[in-house]
């Protein structure tokens, strides 16, 4: 299904998403210049962080224990900074908004991997962000021992999410699929097994697709 303006603003939000080794920030920087190259205002931001309070809080999020709760609550808390700050305000202006996480992540962690209720996190998003959902979500998958090398290879200290075991993730990326089958037509799976350059050819396609966007030209 193409994209269709949102009544309240004119901008595109887009969000990456992905398990951890999932290699979903070695496409960020090329898909944000490849949209500028099609004459986008690209925002390009990340959760939990993307403003100054939200990056404080990603930092006890990442690196502190916590109540699970706590941490839910923390996690929306930062992304009702980051809508108010940066990503509405953005969108109002007509920018393209690209988003390393957004509230998928926190069904998938909080929910899938931490076990928080379904209908506590649906509560807290309805209250937080309303009927704002990303126009385009793409959501990196890959077996979860490549995305395990992958991490390890590439980072020298891993945070709390990162160290966490086999079958968090398992649950994890299972809560991520589950969303993905219950929108269809907004989160698009990538195949990120694959090599980079065939990576970023599915992107390519998921944004062509449904954003009626062709930045193969970039590739």
């Amino acid at each position: 299904m193409a994209y269709s303006a949102h009544p309240s603003y004119s901008g595109l939000f887009l969000t990456v998403e992905g398990v951890d080794g999932a290699g979903k920030s070695s496409h960020l920087d090329w898909l944000a210049d490849a949209l500028r190259a099609q004459g986008k205002t690209v925002v390009l931001t990340r959760e939990p962080g993307g403003t100054s309070v939200g990056e404080r809080l990603r930092e006890m999020l990442l690196h502190e224990a916590m109540d699970l709760e706590t941490e839910t609550l923390l996690m929306f808390a930062a992304r009702r900074e980051h809508l108010a700050q940066v990503i509405l305000p953005a969108l109002m202006r007509g920018d393209v908004v690209i988003s390393d996480r957004f509230t998928d992540a926190t069904y998938a962690y909080q929910g899938g991997g931490r076990g928080v209720s379904r209908n506590k996190i649906l509560q807290l998003e309805q209250w937080v962000q309303g009927d704002l959902q990303p126009n385009l979500t793409l959501l990196f998958d890959l077996p979860l021992a490549i995305a395990a090398q992958r991490l390890a290879q590439g980072r020298a200290q891993l945070d709390k999410f990162e160290q966490e075991s086999q079958v968090f993730f398992e649950n994890t990326r299972a809560a991520y699929l589950e969303r993905a089958a219950d929108a269809p037509n907004r989160i698009c799976i990538i195949d990120s097994a694959q090599s980079l350059e065939a990576t970023r050819a599915q992107v390519a396609h998921a944004v062509l697709s449904q954003l009626n966007l062709n930045l193969t030209a970039y590739l």
